[in-house]
């Protein structure tokens, strides 16, 4: 099967050629930017299915795909894109699937497949074959939900619902007391409704489970209950994983770790703010940190200074008072000769340290600085 990706962050081409590389019966025949160029390039040649983002400068993807249907082509279309909105209109053009960003693997598995059964091909076979459903996905960053075997979401029963899940899940399988429950999310209820409360929040999550082929994960006993993670997958776990496996970023992780950032789409629990999970915001926030500005570092020494300011755009809406982001994100600037931009940072970072601390610019921010628009002025 022949697959073309058009996308206009190339860090996409990069982490869409590497999870199709994964799957038998696949060839990545181009990576476009641009729909023009993408359009040319199916002039002469033949594809079988292409992967399209949607929000795209010159050209939506939506518009190109309403052209390709004008024009007869029939080729299977799948949407890639951070926005949950465009869904219904995506399927108005006969859309093959859809995804949401970041893109996971069984997810894009099993759409291959099942488009590689229906074209009765794949490499041994492969595409004949019954495809097994994906993993349930536990997703905690930036939110606090469930998708199914196809990334369906599944409502929750009760908001409580969902806050038990989220902490059993910090917790890793491991067993929490009744009586932690019980003071943590139930905290000012009488303490004879609030077990009670809990007996019915803890059948609410069960039943659910139960719903999506989890039948059996949450454990309790007179004193205690427990979540087997065993049938799911957890972008949380996955990212603190990712980041301990990833102490240094350099040219042979640097993809690995694009597609790891990918993962971090919020805060934990996103604005749920669960008073009992604050600490861990703040950890995981912070691992958050630590991390991209290592990625932002191994794109400028890669020289990819584009895909480095957008990271740190990110990470300063992130966290604007960073010091070591700001630091980053000049430099990152200056090596695009992008004085302007450069100045309206320091300059808005300044203003921001006076307003919200009452304090100017460390000494090495203002060196920095000063060194930066120097070189720029000898440059020029």
């Amino acid at each position: 099967m022949k697959v073309l990706v058009i996308d206009d962050e190339k860090a996409m081409h990069l982490i869409m050629k590497r999870m199709l590389a994964k799957i038998g019966g696949v060839e990545v025949v181009g990576s476009f930017a641009d729909t023009a160029s993408a359009e040319a390039y199916l002039k002469s040649a033949a594809v079988d299915l292409i992967f399209i983002d949607i929000n795209m400068p010159k050209e939506s993807g939506m518009a190109f795909a309403q052209r390709l249907r004008e024009s007869g082509r029939e080729v299977k279309l799948v949407f890639v894109t951070s926005h949950t909105e465009f869904a219904l209109s995506a399927f108005d053009v006969y859309a093959y699937d859809f995804m949401v960003k970041p893109v996971v693997q069984e997810r894009l598995q099993h759409t291959v497949r099942r488009a590689l059964a229906e074209a009765g091909g794949g490499q041994g076979g492969t595409g004949s074959r019954e495809v097994p459903g994906p993993p349930v996905q536990i997703n905690c960053l930036g939110r606090m939900e469930i998708r199914g075997a196809v990334r369906e979401l599944v409502k929750w029963k009760s908001s409580k619902s969902a806050e038990l899940c989220a902490y059993l899940v910090l917790h890793r399988g491991s067993l929490v007391s009744r009586a932690r429950l019980v003071e943590d999310i139930f905290v000012g209820m009488p303490r004879k409704n609030a077990e009670i409360y809990l007996n019915t929040t803890a059948y609410q999550l069960r039943k659910l489970l139960e719903a999506i082929g989890m039948k059996g994960s949450l454990h309790s006993d007179a004193n205690h209950y427990a979540l087997n993670l065993t049938l799911a997958e957890v972008d949380l776990h996955r990212f603190e994983a990712g980041c301990r496996e990833m102490a240094a970023v350099d040219a042979s992780s640097l993809e690995r770790a694009i597609e790891l950032e990918r993962t971090y789409t919020g805060h934990l629990f996103g604005d749920l703010a669960y008073p009992w999970a604050w600490s861990e915001v703040e950890r995981i926030s912070q691992m958050y940190a630590s991390f991209a500005r290592r990625l932002g570092q191994a794109l400028l020494d890669k020289g990819d200074a584009q895909s480095a300011i957008r990271l740190l755009a990110k990470l300063m809406a992130h966290n604007e008072l960073d010091e070591d982001t700001v630091k980053l994100y000049m430099k990152a600037l200056a090596s695009q000769h992008n004085r302007d931009a450069l100045v309206r940072l320091f300059t808005k970072y300044s203003d921001m340290l006076q307003e919200e601390l009452g304090v100017w610019p460390s000494a090495e921010v203002n060196k920095l600085y000063g060194q930066l628009l120097t070189q720029l002025e000898s440059d020029n």
